[in-house]
């Protein structure tokens, strides 16, 4: 019988998002239910936007909440390396195979053609897909190219009529007619692959039996199954699963809702807490219950319970749920967990040097450092009007250092400072022009210890939050601002 293994494969270029830790979640109970392996690996195929940052971020959220994996890129095993980027030699010899049997193709059309042939396509009302260009090229010409170094992509072939049948686990058989799907690029001219052929060869190499990933994929799917056809693979079970909704039933986005695992960890949140949340989007227990542990839904689980409705990510439910789970602590445990998360001699020690030479007794800390201890700060709106600023202004500043500061994955004072000095900068400001705004937006106050070693303190996650509340207190961002802002923000260095 065949050992059960299961995956998670994020990328690790931004914060760890819940949506990975709920599909982490329901792969490694899946994988436990039936006594088998779960596995985590890195897609850092994107060598732009991907961390060793970021990448330990995954771990440290991942175990906070509890959830472990029997191999990955930091605990080794049988079927490594497990970081896509180490795995280019694999990938090449997969791809010139698929090559070779004539179900790939070198592509050598420029980005101005593709645009170009896109632009017509759309034009005629017709489904934008690679036209078929370097198909057919001559096998010498190919190699002439090749070796003159022109760039290329490899691109797989895909049929253009009938359609493909995907075996959902939830959804039983679904339909994709081929006319939607294009014809993949597979290796990128840098000459590392692109999410499907990585994904293929290594689910295949690392004997993954069941794929759980979100229904955002679905759509692509028969490009995979094809690629396995090619390959002369067995394809492993999918399971497709319901986006993560925002209340309003939008797709779970940091705009409307903080998405960060590390938030929650900062804002006080218990991790058994946030798990069973995580287990009850789209699941139930058996009993209905609310409360449960990991090791209780790993008991009883069953994925024909994951319901299709997009289950929806409540903080206010989240907040319930943690209160719950916080009241069948004992004292001890609750003033043992409050100690951890921010009353430790670790960040007692950061803030001290701060607090210390504005107060002349104990008791003037609280009312000083009180936000160090927060979550939101909830400013009085008064604290953003501007000598030198329109409204408007105020919060364009605001919202392009967030933006700055959402890139930011090294999160130092003199980095901080920086993203600020660059938008202040681009828009012709100074420094102390945005000052006053990030001591109110962070601190809530109008003036307090140094607000950029604050940031520093508070972290990336509850920085950021303070930010967007402020943001939203002063009426938040229209379509046209953020579509006006965007454009600015990209030329600014």
């Amino acid at each position: 019988m065949t050992t059960v293994r299961t995956r998670i494969a994020p990328s690790p270029t931004g914060d760890p998002h819940v949506g990975t830790a709920y599909i982490a979640l329901f792969n490694l109970c899946f994988a436990r239910q039936h006594g088998g392996e779960f596995i985590l690996r890195i897609e850092d195929t994107d060598q732009v936007r991907s961390t060793r940052e970021s990448e330990q971020q995954i771990y440290d959220a991942l175990r906070w909440l509890g959830i472990e994996w029997s191999e990955g890129p930091d605990v080794g095993g049988p079927h490594g390396p497990y970081r896509q980027s180490e795995r280019g030699h694999i990938y090449q010899k997969y791809s010139a195979e698929l090559v070779a049997k004539g179900h790939a193709f070198h592509c050598f059309c420029s980005a101005e053609r593709l645009d170009q042939v896109r632009a017509e396509q759309m034009e005629a009302k017709q489904t934008p897909r690679y036209d078929g260009h370097c198909m057919h090229l001559p096998a010498d010409e190919v190699q002439q190219r090749l070796a003159a170094g022109e760039p290329n992509v490899v691109r797989m072939k895909v049929p253009t009529e009938g359609v493909c049948v995907v075996p959902d686990m939830l959804r039983g058989e679904v339909e994709i007619p081929w006319d939607r799907m294009d014809m993949q690029v597979l290796m990128k001219t840098d000459g590392l692959p692109t999410y499907f052929l990585a994904n293929v060869v290594d689910d295949h190499l690392m004997g993954i039996t069941h794929v759980l990933r979100g229904e955002e994929w679905l759509p692509s799917a028969p490009k995979l199954i094809l690629l396995y056809e090619y390959f002369g693979w067995e394809q492993p079970q999918l399971c497709y699963m319901p986006l993560l909704r925002n209340p309003d039933k939008s797709k779970l986005s940091k705009r409307k809702n903080p998405t960060s695992i590390t938030f929650y960890e900062r804002m006080g949140f218990l991790p058994q807490a946030m798990l069973n949340y995580l287990g009850r989007m789209g699941w139930s227990m058996p009993d209905e219950r609310e409360k449960f542990s990991l090791a209780e839904m790993i008991e009883h689980f069953d994925i024909q319970r994951v319901s299709l409705g997009g289950p929806i990510f409540d903080l206010e439910k989240l907040s319930w749920l943690n209160g719950q789970w916080m009241r069948e602590l004992s004292v001890e445990e609750f003033a043992a967990g409050a100690q951890q998360w921010a009353f430790n001699s670790d960040y007692m020690m950061k803030i001290a040097p701060h607090v210390q030479g504005r107060v002349e007794t104990f008791s003037q800390i609280a009312p000083l450092a009180s936000f160090f201890f927060a979550g939101g700060v909830n400013p009085d709106a008064k604290l953003f009007e501007h000598k030198k600023l329109a409204p408007d202004q105020v919060r364009q500043v605001m919202q392009l250092i967030l933006w700055k500061l959402e890139a930011l994955r090294q999160w130092e004072k003199d980095r901080i400072t920086a993203c600020i000095q660059a938008v202040v900068e681009h828009l012709q400001l100074k420094l102390r022009d945005a000052m006053p705004l990030m001591f109110a937006a962070i601190t809530g106050q109008a003036s307090s210890v140094s607000v950029l070693d604050a940031m520093e303190i508070i972290g990336p996650d509850l920085t950021r939050f303070r930010l967007r509340q402020a943001i939203e207190l002063l009426g938040g961002v229209s379509k046209k601002e953020n579509k006006e802002w965007e454009k600015l923000l990209a030329s600014i260095v």
